[in-house]
């Protein structure tokens, strides 16, 4: 997430690759950001007592009993997840798996340091089955694996799953013994960690160590099946082939294996040799779609083996406008993407969500609010989130986690060492086989402002070639190389759209950020965000009005999709819909979900009824000197006022049309204006920093901080004749700029 967008400061150019470099960065930008950012001390351990509901409810009898992996599900299996024996700092207490060290939920909620090393220990019982593997959703970072003393496998990784045969490792009956070291360099090293931080402050947070997803056992035949790999075509086509494991000294398989497919009370199957293609083909298919996701079941035979699993048919592509201009389009029909910055994080879990319910709850109220689409950020969840974004209908840009270094907007592509860039790719290349059969998922994005940013060109180009069912965002935010799918650009508060290109779909990666703190609910005293409110209702009314200006985007430049920042509160962060403990959502659901629908409609005719000076100087009456009371009314004594054309403010501010020079704290600005048959629907207005607009004495409009560009807002219909328009304009910091008219907007017939 970005603390400024392009435009506004050119903060991304002096990032570098330490947070301490990047707060004395924020600190003294911080006139310029028009937030407010309280920097946070180290976590203590324990570090906070916000809970979610579902906390209280979470025990070891019932800790994520879900099966874990929908896409290629076995009925037999056996769930390890539960009360575990941890060693660490040369102590030995209780955990709960699959909750990370440093959470509540764990029952640890003790730090991690870079030299610790977590042991882990528990028994199990053998289940009965040829062979027995090991399965673990994910381990952060790096795991060695023992059963019964013997080394079955390691893994290095936060955020893919992996797997074992332990069965040569087991004893015939008995208790098992099950042991998994693990050591986690948080930000120390040059790991894929997202913002997982050693010392949590502004937009980085507490890390997630060690087990923190669903351990489980299944027994399976001699000859199984270790995965699908499934592509589905628009016009019904579905291929379909196996990864077929057979275990040492088995006897030869039979070669094929068999797919069926039901569609409704109809079975539609196929077979083929295995290490080949089973195809078959749906008769006039359902298309998946947010408004009718619809999913078939199919099952999968391969000896004695069987899996069951789902698929869905959807196309993701980019087509040119009638302007030339490419656009996301869903299955050969333009779609807006819009939806909000997914972070992942619980204040109780962390990484992990205290129950399968909780997960499914951030999934639900996204889509009440109607949006269409996550940005799952920096960060990689379980495949169960990603099978309820399959079932819910919810699109999902899905960010590579960021490690390494930080580069500017300037700045060349880091150089990474050999180990880092080996690391990279590993990881990059598990998360796409783990989550690349999911249907919902239809872009990824390697890089992320920056960080980490290594051979964007090279990066965007092999996973367009491994995976040419999806579109790549090769660069969110600051650091565009003119590659990938998308030209993205981060922008706050916003909306903003970078200009036309004839080759990549414009996207507005980031905006918005708007804070409310909500005492009761908070992870600290006091919060931040891009812009702070006091109410439910500002909060909401700034919403509806980005969201209103973001239409106009849409049509042109063309804009093809927005995330909206963010999901929820996090930690010190307090510009969530909801808040972190999901107890509240800060704004009114029917119209944020009015809002969001109206961005599928095309944008408002805007009439021009009293111009602003965006185009020509319009003359205002002005001080800089306090007048006296009533100076909003047209009685007012303004002799002693100069005049001059707007705007009014300083050249370097962006977005501001100056010819007017104001470099003071205040101004007072008059202006009449008359209303003829039509009166106007909306205020137009760029005001940097804080502003109270009146008309005829009355205050009509009142705001703090700024606006990055024009916006409309509401305002009451004026009875014809002739007004007063009155405006004070305080500067807090940085740029500075008042100008202000009025238009009339009308929808559209649909």
């Amino acid at each position: 997430m970005a603390l400024v967008g392009p435009g506004r400061v050119d903060l991304a150019g002096r990032i570098r690759s330490s947070w301490r470099k990047l707060r004395a960065v924020i600190r003294a930008l911080l006139p310029f950001v028009g937030c407010i950012l309280p920097l946070a001390a180290s976590f203590p351990a324990p570090a906070q007592t916000l809970k979610t509901r579902w906390a209280e409810r979470v025990t070891a009898a019932n800790a994520h009993r879900e099966y874990p992996r929908p896409l290629l599900a076995r009925k037999d299996w056996v769930n390890l997840n539960g009360h575990w024996d941890l060693t660490m700092k040369g102590s030995t207490q209780k955990i709960l798996v699959p909750f990370p060290v440093e959470s509540q939920l764990s029952g640890v909620a003790k730090r991690v340091e870079p030299g610790d090393t977590l042991r882990y220990r528990r028994t199990f019982t053998r289940p009965k089955g040829d062979r027995v593997w090991l399965h673990f959703g994910a381990v952060d970072w790096h795991a060695r694996v023992l059963v019964n003393g013997n080394k079955v496998g390691e893994h290095k990784g936060g955020y893919d799953p992996f797997s074992f045969d332990i069965t040569d490792a087991l004893t015939k009956s008995g208790r098992q013994q099950l042991e998994v070291i693990v050591t986690d360099p948080t930000d120390t090293g040059p790991q894929p960690r997202g913002k997982q931080v050693l010392k949590p402050e502004g937009i980085w947070y507490v890390p997630t160590s060690g087990i923190w997803q669903t351990v489980w056992l299944e027994a399976v035949p001699n000859h199984s099946i270790a995965g699908l790999d499934v592509r589905a075509k628009n016009d019904g086509t579905l291929t379909i082939s196996i990864d077929a494991r057979t275990a040492p000294g088995s006897p030869k398989a039979r070669s094929f294996f068999t797919v069926e497919l039901r569609d409704g009370k109809r079975a539609i199957k196929a077979q083929a040799v295995a290490g080949g293609k089973a195809t078959l083909k749906v008769p006039k298919p359902r298309l998946w779609a947010p408004d009718s996701p619809t999913l078939y079941p199919i099952k999968v035979k391969w000896m004695d083996d069987v899996v069951e699993s789902y698929v869905a048919f959807r196309e993701i592509t980019l087509k040119k406008d009638k302007d030339g201009q490419p656009r996301v389009h869903l299955n050969g029909k333009p779609i807006f993407l819009i939806g909000p910055l997914d972070q992942g994080f619980w204040p109780d879990g962390l990484y992990t969500p205290p129950s399968d319910e909780a997960m499914k709850y951030d999934l639900d109220v996204t889509k009440r609010l109607g949006f269409n689409m996550i940005r799952k950020h920096v960060k990689v969840e379980s495949a169960r989130w990603y099978s309820w974004c399959d079932r819910l209908g919810i699109l999902v840009m899905q960010d590579m986690p960021s490690g390494d270094k930080y580069i500017g907007g300037r700045d060349p592509d880091i150089t990474r060492t050999p180990e880092s860039a080996a690391i990279f790719q590993r990881e990059l290349k598990g998360m796409i086989d783990a989550f690349r059969n999911h249907p919902c998922i239809i872009s990824w994005v390697p890089f992320n402002e920056g960080w980490g940013q290594w051979e964007t060109a090279k990066v965007a180009s092999w996973i367009k070639t491994y995976d040419p069912t999806r579109l790549v965002n090769s660069a969110s935010g600051w650091t565009d190389r003119k590659v990938g799918d998308f030209w993205d650009w981060h922008v706050y508060p916003g909306p903003g759209s970078p200009p036309n290109d004839p080759k990549r779909a414009l996207f507005l990666g980031e905006f918005g950020g708007l804070g409310l703190p909500m005492p009761g609910h908070m992870w600290k005293e006091s919060g931040w965000g891009y812009q702070s409110f006091k109410t439910q209702k500002e909060l909401t009314d700034r919403f509806v009005v980005l969201l209103d200006e973001l239409r106009y985007l849409i049509d042109k430049p063309g804009l093809s999709g927005a995330v909206y920042t963010q999901t929820t509160d996090v930690e010190v962060e307090v510009n969530g819909l909801m808040t972190y403990d999901r107890a509240v959502i800060k704004m009114d659901e029917k119209r944020v979900r009015d809002a969001v629908r109206k961005l599928h409609l095309p944008p408002p005719v805007m009439k021009v009824l009293v111009p602003t000076s965006e185009t020509v100087g319009q003359n205002w009456q002005y001080t800089l000197a306090k007048p006296e009371t009533d100076w909003q009314t047209a009685a007012a004594l303004t002799s002693a006022w100069r005049t001059g054309p707007g705007g009014f403010g300083t050249p370097e501010t962006p977005g501001a049309i100056v010819r007017t020079r104001w470099d003071t704290k205040d101004i007072w600005l008059r202006r009449q204006f008359k209303v003829g048959d039509q009166s106007p629907t909306h205020l137009r207005i760029h005001h940097d920093d804080d502003v109270e607009v009146y008309i005829d004495g009355k205050l009509v409009y009142k705001a703090p901080g700024w606006t990055s560009s024009y916006r409309n807002f509401p305002i009451e219909g004026l009875a014809k004749g002739e007004h007063t328009l009155a405006i004070y304009c305080h500067q807090n910091s940085g740029g500075q700029y008042i100008d202000a008219g009025f238009v009339r907007l009308t929808e559209r017939a649909r």
